[in-house]
């Protein structure tokens, strides 16, 4: 009859020594900002005015992240894709990223999160020597392949960017 007992008395010591306290909440560098306090969302209009009736925001300001619609390897002028395969398209694609990005008063160095989409993973190599290039710093980053890209393109980028 002891063993019973003895279970239900450890069971219990047991079960007070896990109690949950309270704990004082990590404290980061975006301190002193209160849970109560609404967050300002900002749909930013484009700074190419070819681009003023597109059904979507070059970027979506959310306190200081800003979100980049993606980017294609299209030249802004013309609104046709650069020549030159996936190299090219990279690039240009990047530089459009850079010229949101100032737009807004950031540059490449504020990117945290780029998500990559490639028409064909065989790109993969090439594309990656020229991203290296533009985002040294190594934000997160997804990259995939999917068929067929908005107006033919060999590659889409978007990122999330910090405004600091």
């Amino acid at each position: 009859m002891k063993t019973p007992l003895l279970t239900i008395v450890l069971f219990a010591i047991l079960l007070c020594s896990c109690e949950t306290k309270p704990t004082k909440p990590v404290v980061s560098e975006v301190e002193n900002i209160e849970t109560t306090t609404p967050i300002e969302v900002t749909y930013h209009a484009s700074h190419e005015p070819k681009k003023a009736t597109a059904p979507f925001s070059d970027a979506v300001q959310v306190g200081d992240l800003f979100f980049l619609s993606g980017q294609i390897g299209m030249d802004q002028t013309t609104r046709t894709l650069v020549e030159g395969g996936i190299e090219a398209e990279t690039k240009q694609t990047l530089e459009n990223i850079k010229a949101v990005l100032a737009h807004h008063g950031m540059d490449m160095s504020d990117v945290v999160k780029s998500l990559v989409v490639l028409d064909n993973i065989e790109d993969f190599a090439a594309f990656n020597a020229i991203y290296t290039t533009y985002l040294p710093q190594k934000p997160a980053r997804t990259t995939f392949a999917a068929e067929a890209l908005a107006a033919g393109a060999k590659i889409e980028i978007e990122v999330i960017a910090v405004k600091r």
